[in-house]
């Protein structure tokens, strides 16, 4: 079914239709009701690229969402869902674009082509090729994230150094004195990416201010490099007896080698860190953790786009969220630690 049988049926022109369906040129009451009941008749649908012509909108949006390894982790996947569910709320599409630097072909074709009509950036970076790119161009995007200057730009972030605090200061009250962070891959720390240098900011300066001996240690996002870099904190310092962690997908590594260890958690070893809950539940004991809002986070972001797009001339606003730490079952008191031993505080 077409324009044009419906306008046959309905006994006006194709032009007619076209204006009673795009609203781009008054049409009588009379005739809109007329070809509204052939509509409803034939159960007509418009065709979204011919939609997309007739009104200058695609109702699709962009989802810039490189993975930041070779595959995405559980929380890049619960972002991406969050993102399509609340989109669906608002009547629009998401194409996912796994697009890292503005010279990227597939981000470059999603812009030039226009095939959407706004984007939101995931992975963001301290200093970011495609969110300077896209407002310089003027293209309306929402970044889940904050650049290093990211006043005046539309954004919802997680303060991970409020948070990546929070857990030092946590694990400092209970009387552990030698802590480890478990920090996302080297590669990604190297690249300026956003959480990874602000939670390793937060968990360094919160360390300082209470005197303790910390080591910090950059993992793959799976649970083999948990496992391997938990023998390497053993390793390096026997006396640890605890960690704060941003890396979800190597909490189960992390786990087993405390396991396979023979340290006990919480009551030889505590773990916490910034994790989404529904991560933080699916490990014994269940982590104690800041968790992460992966559903608001994608939801305010999507509601922030649609403003945008709504409303060009918009002041740019943006959300930081700093969730408060849940206290479930991984993290006690300090107690005797085998291996422990006494020595200056290091931060290597």
């Amino acid at each position: 079914m077409n324009i044009g049988e419906i306008a046959r049926r309905a006994g006006v022109s194709r032009s007619t239709v076209s204006y009673a369906l795009s609203g781009k040129r008054p049409v009588s009451d009379d005739t809109r009701r007329k070809i509204q009941q052939v509509i409803d008749e034939l159960g007509y649908r418009p065709n979204a690229s011919a939609r997309a012509l007739a009104n200058g909108r695609t109702s699709t949006i962009g989802l810039v969402f490189p993975p930041a390894g070779n595959h995405y982790t559980g929380m890049q996947l619960d972002f991406i869902g969050s993102v399509v569910e609340a989109a669906a709320a608002y009547d629009y599409d998401v194409l996912l674009s796994p697009s890292g630097v503005d010279s990227d072909r597939s981000f470059q074709r999603l812009l030039g082509e226009r095939r959407v009509d706004g984007a939101i950036l995931m992975e963001i970076r301290l200093e970011d090729d495609r969110a300077e790119h896209l407002a310089a161009i003027d293209f309306p995007s929402v970044a889940i994230g904050r650049t290093a200057r990211p006043e005046g730009g539309w954004w919802v972030g997680l303060d991970h150094t409020a948070l990546a605090a929070a857990c030092v200061h946590h694990l400092a009250d209970l009387g552990h004195r030698r802590v480890a962070f478990v920090n996302r891959p080297e590669q990604l720390l190297r690249a300026g990416y956003e959480s990874a240098h602000r939670g390793l900011e937060g968990f360094t300066k919160a360390a300082a201010e209470r005197g303790l001996t910390v080591r910090t240690y950059c993992c793959g996002d799976d649970a083999a490099s948990g496992q391997a870099c938990l023998e390497r904190i053993l390793h390096d310092d026997p006396a640890t007896t605890a960690l704060v962690t941003l890396n979800e997908a190597a909490l189960g590594g992390l786990y087993r080698g405390l396991a396979q260890a023979g340290r006990h958690v919480p009551r030889d070893f505590s773990v916490t860190g910034v994790v989404a809950g529904r991560w933080a539940e699916t490990v014994t004991p269940q982590l104690t953790a800041a968790d992460v809002p992966a559903e608001e986070m994608g939801r305010r972001a999507v509601e922030l786009l649609v403003e945008r797009l709504d409303h060009p001339d918009a002041p740019p606003r943006s959300h930081l969220l700093t969730p408060p730490i849940s206290l479930r079952a991984s993290t006690g008191p300090s107690g005797a630690t085998p291996g422990a031993s006494t020595g200056p505080v290091t931060t290597p």
